[in-house]
């Protein structure tokens, strides 16, 4: 097996693509053709031969396209505009020798050859990692380990996990990136982390392993130097004259959103920010109230320029856990770092 980069060559076809191998064996496809016929052992192969590799990306990227069925949400993801990932789906579907994706102005689909490319990406992608996981067991633990969580989980929960870890496996080095935390599950699914910490949705993704670790509750809170922000009206906030900050994305802007929609209220929305430290600044400044875990208030240097409003509505708490994708429980590293959260969670 020759291996370059992320790059690796396709494993032989298993069982399940027997039945209807025909559908993507065509002469426009040499690799396949010569991984049937070697399959059934027809096949006289010239020992020159190469098939050409093919990039682990394109398959992670096509596997999360065939969960969204949607070329906007998948080209985002993965940081591409529709156009570069259309044309990366057709070079796919040109070494296939067959469409596999049924696609108009209304909706996508899989084609049969799509189905069966799935299992086969499916297939692929399992057995880059159990080789991976076969050369790491014959020596210590060596490699590294992409970490992202926000700011406020890399100084109040990482640290633990962390300090564990290290005197456990200081062969393994870890790459630790922080940012807005409505990101941290688009990342880990986009394979841009190993690792994540995030606020975890009520229905997550099924290829998404988790553990919980903590829970905060969602608070609402207004700046201390401009109390005349937040408008009352018979005793209760007047949403429809006190202007709100809110999370363009992520957890806290879905539950904001449905608690107004519940309440039949249209709030008067003053800005929309990325990530709560931004949200922080704009509230303390006087631009509106907001909606931010307890745990970030508590941490923030900001948290005295800020108070919480005490008759504000309550939100359902944030269960915070660390989360990797399923499949990747397999490999040393990850599962030597699973290991160690299970632990410390007792």
């Amino acid at each position: 097996m020759n291996i370059t980069n992320n790059s690796y060559l396709l494993p032989s076809i298993p069982d399940l693509f027997v039945a209807k191998s025909e559908l993507i064996a065509t002469r426009h496809c040499i690799f396949c053709n010569i991984l049937l016929s070697q399959y059934h052992g027809t096949a006289t192969v010239n020992s020159s031969f190469s098939p050409p590799p093919m990039d682990i990306r394109i398959l992670d990227i096509f596997l999360h396209l065939t969960e969204s069925l949607h070329f906007g949400r998948t080209s985002s993801v993965y940081n591409m505009t529709p156009s570069t990932l259309t044309r990366a789906i057709q070079r796919l579907e040109e070494e296939v020798g067959k469409p596999l994706f049924h696609r108009n102005n209304r909706s996508v689909s899989l084609t049969p050859a799509g189905i069966l490319f799935q299992k086969y990406a499916e297939e692929s992608r399992r057995l880059w990692l159990t080789f991976q996981d076969q050369l790491a067991a014959t020596e210590d633990l060596n490699g590294s380990i992409s970490l992202y969580c926000s700011v406020t989980a890399a100084n109040s929960i990482l640290p633990a996990i962390l300090n564990t870890f290290r005197s456990q496996h200081p062969g393994i080095q870890l790459l630790l990136q922080t940012g807005d935390a409505a990101m941290a599950l688009p990342k880990l699914l986009a394979n841009e982390a190993d690792i994540t910490i995030a606020a975890l949705p009520e229905k997550l993704p099924a290829s998404i392993a988790t553990i919980k670790v903590t829970e905060t509750p969602l608070v609402f809170i207004a700046p201390v130097e401009y109390p005349d922000i937040l408008r009352i009206e018979k005793g209760q906030i007047d949403w429809s004259n006190t202007p709100i900050i809110l999370a363009e994305q992520g957890l806290s802007r879905e539950r904001m959103d449905r608690w107004f929609r519940t309440n039949a209220i249209r709030p008067n929305i003053y800005a929309q920010v990325a990530g709560n430290e931004a949200l922080l600044t704009m509230v303390s400044l006087g631009c509106g109230v907001g909606v931010i875990p307890l745990l970030v208030l508590e941490k923030s240097l900001m948290r005295h320029q800020v108070q919480v409003i005490e008759s504000a509505p309550e939100l359902s708490p944030f269960s915070i856990g660390v989360c990797t994708i399923s499949r990747r429980l397999e490999t040393p590293l990850i599962k030597a770092f699973w290991e160690t959260v299970l632990h410390q969670q007792g």
